[in-house]
């Protein structure tokens, strides 16, 4: 539905217009100038687009203009700045680009300014900081650069400043104390430099501050121990040292406020080296027997300087990458620096995915690879024997349809490995998002290269190898559409084929094999059901956990009760409302095929299960014969 521009015909009398969540499409009609007496404005939280028209200016009485949440792109025009009685602006959430505009230093009423989440660039316009009566600013999520103005001292009234997650460059001007009212203030994901001003510890009403993310340096001042309403406080991944204050708020505060900064000590519960307490000042007495007993003081300096650098090259080691699993003939050695560097101080643009385990970073290495970087948290001994099972099960497997570890890095409070950067996301994204669609020979050869990569893990190998964790979502697909498996976290080990018994389970609900979910028995039949149930699940495009899954009815026993008689009620109907219409009855009697197989595969008698050699050669076989039907010579 759009706003028609009837509604520039609305009474003159009206002054309150709120279309909120309505799923109001199209652009904003010029027509909406007309309603001179409007005071409130807000079409949020729909999907509005193009830009803001020109006719807003006519909009004299408007106090609070809300526009948040929609899809309004261009530039934010001139004319918002000609409605001179505006207190509140709420533009978040959108795609406008380009500067900010300078005349907004005009809007003297304004109290609140929301801007974030939109794609604004170049500095924050100088005359911005003329507003002095203003509450309220976030500016977070664009891409604005530059300096922090000296002036942002005149704002003093000012609550909350959110500037995070820009290309902000510099440093914290000292003039930021003035501040008395601001109660949060984040710079987080920027480049600042340089030290933290000891003037934070004026901003009386202060109660989260977030540093983290940028390149500041020097000591955190003790000025801020005696803020009193501070509650949180983040200054991690910066290149802060010296002690950590542990007075006021920073008796409760954890080592995760102050991680991955460069030479900070302090006590143990924040996960750092102790601080040398060295005493300054010495008597001349001391002096005149230092002199007596040069000959020693030399000998332990030299010793000392020896254990330093001694120290120093154990700490260099500890973030240094190991090439122990590249896939590469040449060792390659990456530093902890260089991962940062890499993927922009782990910035949130980058995350691939995080779930239990950690998270997953793209990033660009000095090299101009592509990579993606795992962490792994270090506090869990689970996901710290994840970390080591992950590292031996990729250690010696080479295969074209298995995720490639270029390098890897452990030391006491950093875990990751380094992999090659699979563009085009999980096989899961592809199923179910609406901006994707894979066709029918494409979903089959996904499956035939995931049943490739199985059968080299359990029958290619002198160990075999069982993943036990298969699923979409670690089923990567590359620029050319070929499936890579990704995450070994829970792959097992078995002796001479063996099977084995666990005593913990982690199993993925509607994946596991029933003797592995119950029991703990995992061999390598254990891979062959999850993957007869992702096979149904990519023709069917169904989750094994869907609602209507309940009671006796399993996506097992819905494809097997339709096999005979409705199976296109359970296919995908994607595939069968194709372009071409030919192909529909060879696509319904392939599938057929392919979920009799999918069946044999997850029969819940291990034994009745066939191997991954099995299934390799029958899924080729399905595909040969769909394109000989199809006379198909090559897809």
């Amino acid at each position: 539905m759009k706003l028609p521009k009837s509604i520039g015909n609305l009474s003159d009398s009206l002054q309150v217009l709120l279309i909120h969540s309505c799923e109001i499409n199209g652009k904003i009609p010029s027509e909406i100038g007309n309603l001179s007496n409007l005071y409130h404005l807000s079409f949020a939280e729909n999907v509005l687009s193009g830009s803001i028209p020109a006719t807003i200016s006519n909009l004299q009485a408007l106090q609070l203009l809300n526009l948040m949440g929609n899809e309004l792109d261009g530039l934010i025009v001139d004319e918002l700045c000609d409605i001179r009685r505006l207190a509140y602006l709420y533009l978040s959430r959108n795609q406008f680009s380009g500067a900010m505009p300078f005349c907004l230093g005009n809007l003297m009423y304004l109290q609140e300014l929301y801007l974030d989440a939109n794609k604004l660039t170049a500095e924050v316009p100088s005359s911005f900081w003329n507003l002095t009566g203003i509450l309220q600013v976030n500016l977070s999520s664009n891409m604005l650069v530059g300096n922090l103005s000296f002036k942002i001292g005149n704002i003093k009234s000012l609550t909350l400043l959110d500037l995070s997650r820009n290309h902000l460059s510099g440093t914290i001007p000292t003039t930021i104390g003035s501040l008395q009212n601001l109660q949060i203030f984040s710079l987080t994901h920027n480049i600042l430099q340089g030290k933290i001003p000891v003037s934070l510890g004026n901003l009386l009403s202060l109660e989260k501050l977030d540093l983290s993310q940028n390149n500041l340096s020097g000591e955190i001042p003790k000025s801020l121990e005696s803020l009193t309403s501070l509650k949180y406080v983040n200054l991690s991944y910066n290149e802060l040292q010296g002690e950590i204050p542990s007075g006021g708020v920073f008796k409760d505060l954890s080592a995760e406020s102050f991680m991955m900064n460069k030479a900070l000590c302090g006590e143990a519960k924040m996960q750092v080296p102790p601080c040398r307490k060295e005493k300054r000042k010495r008597s001349k007495a001391k002096l005149i027997l230092l002199m007596y007993i040069l000959p020693v003081v030399l000998s332990t300096i030299f010793i000392g300087l020896g254990i330093i650098l001694f120290q120093r090259k154990r700490i260099n080691s500890r973030h240094t990458m190991k090439q122990d699993l590249s896939t590469l003939g040449t060792p390659i050695r990456i530093s902890y620096f260089e991962i940062l560097d890499a993927t922009n101080r782990f910035d949130k643009s980058n995350l691939l995915g995080s779930g239990s385990f950690g998270s997953v970073f793209k990033g660009r290495l000095s090299s101009g690879i592509m990579v993606a970087v795992k962490i792994f948290n270090f506090d869990s001994e689970t996901l710290s024997r994840s970390f080591e099972v992950e590292c031996d099960a990729m250690r010696n497997v080479r295969h074209r349809n298995l995720v490639k570890i270029i390098s890897s890095c452990s030391n006491v409070d950093f875990k990751c490995l380094i992999m090659e950067f699979i563009p085009n996301g999980s096989l899961e994204k592809w199923l179910y998002s609406h901006n994707y669609c894979l066709d029918f020979l494409q979903r089959l050869n996904i499956m035939i290269n995931i049943a490739s990569a199985l059968e080299y893990l359990h029958h290619g190998l002198p160990k075999p190898i069982v993943h036990c964790d298969l699923k979409p979502s670690n089923i990567l697909l590359d620029d050319k559409m070929v499936a890579h498996l990704s995450d070994f976290g829970l792959a097992k080990f078995l002796d001479e084929g063996k099977s084995r018994t666990l005593t913990e389970t982690i199993p993925t609900i509607g994946y596991v094999a029933p003797e592995y979910g119950s029991l703990g028995i995992v061999s390598t039949k254990v891979d062959v059901y999850s993957f007869g149930i992702i096979l149904i699940e990519v023709f069917t495009r169904k989750r094994p956990t869907e609602d209507m899954f309940v009671d006796r009815l399993s996506l097992k026993s819905w494809v097997s009760e339709s096999l005979s008689h409705s199976l296109t009620q359970v296919i995908d109907s994607n595939l069968i409302q194709g372009d071409d219409p030919r192909y529909i009855p060879d696509i319904l009697t392939t599938t057929s095929t392919i979920f009799e197989l999918a069946l044999n595969c997850c029969a819940d008698v291990s034994r009745k299960r066939c191997s991954m050699s099995d299934v390799v050669a029958s899924l080729n076989k399905i595909k040969d014969m769909f394109m000989q039907r199809c006379h198909l010579d090559k897809y």
